[in-house]
C-alpha cells in the first residue's frame, strides 16, 4: 500500500502547497462543470470557467503548452456557450439539444485539423517537441477543440469527442505525474458516457429537452 501512496503522490515531492491545493480545486469545479453539462444546467460554464482559469495559470507555470491552450480555449469556449444557452426564443430556449448537421461536421473537422496545425506551430516555435508526450497532446487538444464547440452549441456529438479524449488523458496525465488530474479525466470518463445515454434520452423524448 505504501508503495502505491508513493508511487501516486511522489511526483508532488518539490511542489508549493499552493500549486497542490489550486490543483484539487480545478479537479473539484472541473468535476462540477461536467456534472452540470449532463444535467444540462447553464452552471456547466460559471464553474468550467473558474476550473480551467486556475489550470491555465498552473499549466504555464509547469510549461506544458499544450494543455495550457486547451484550458485557454475552453475558457473563450465557455463565454461563447454561456451566452448560446441563454438565448430564447419566444419563451423557448433556443438552442435545445440536438444533433449536428452537416455543416457543422464539416466545421467540426476543419476546426480538429486546424488545431492540429496550431499546435504543431506553437510546439516548434517553442521546441517542445522533444517528448512523445507532445505528440498526444496535439491529438488530444484537437479532439477537445472540437468537443467544446459542440457542448457550447448543445450538440450530442460533444460527447463522443469528450469520452474520446478523456480516455486518452487517464494515462497520459498519471505518466506526466499530476495524479488529481488523471484521476478528474477518469471520473470525466463516466460522467460523460451518463451525459451522452441522458443527452439522448432527452431527443428521444423532446418533451424533457
Amino acid at each position: 500500500m505504501n508503495q502505491i501512496f508513493d508511487f501516486l503522490f511522489s511526483q508532488y515531492e518539490g511542489s508549493s502547497t499552493l500549486d497542490v491545493t489550486l490543483e484539487i480545486v480545478a479537479v473539484v469545479f472541473g468535476f462540477l462543470s461536467v456534472w452540470f453539462s449532463k444535467q444540462n444546467k447553464i452552471w456547466v460554464f460559471p464553474t468550467g470557467m473558474i476550473s480551467t482559469a486556475i489550470f491555465v495559470y498552473l499549466l504555464l507555470k509547469w510549461g506544458l503548452l499544450g494543455d495550457m491552450m486547451i484550458n485557454g480555449y475552453y475558457f473563450i469556449m465557455s463565454v461563447y456557450g454561456w451566452y448560446i444557452w441563454t438565448q430564447t426564443r419566444d419563451g423557448h430556449v433556443a438552442h435545445p439539444i440536438s444533433r449536428t448537421t452537416i455543416k457543422e461536421k464539416k466545421i467540426s473537422v476543419v476546426i480538429f485539423f486546424a488545431t492540429l496545425i496550431f499546435v504543431y506551430v506553437v510546439y516548434a516555435t517553442f521546441d517542445k517537441w522533444n517528448n512523445w508526450t507532445a505528440y498526444i497532446d496535439t491529438v488530444t487538444t484537437a479532439v477537445f477543440f472540437v468537443g467544446m464547440w459542440l457542448m457550447a452549441r448543445r450538440k450530442i456529438e460533444n460527447w463522443i469527442y469528450w469520452i474520446i479524449g478523456d480516455l486518452i488523458s487517464v494515462p497520459l496525465y498519471l505518466y506526466k505525474g499530476f495524479v488529481f488530474t488523471s484521476f478528474q479525466y477518469l471520473i470525466f470518463t463516466f460522467i460523460a458516457i451518463l451525459g451522452y445515454l441522458a443527452w439522448k434520452k432527452s431527443l428521444d423524448n423532446p418533451k424533457l429537452i
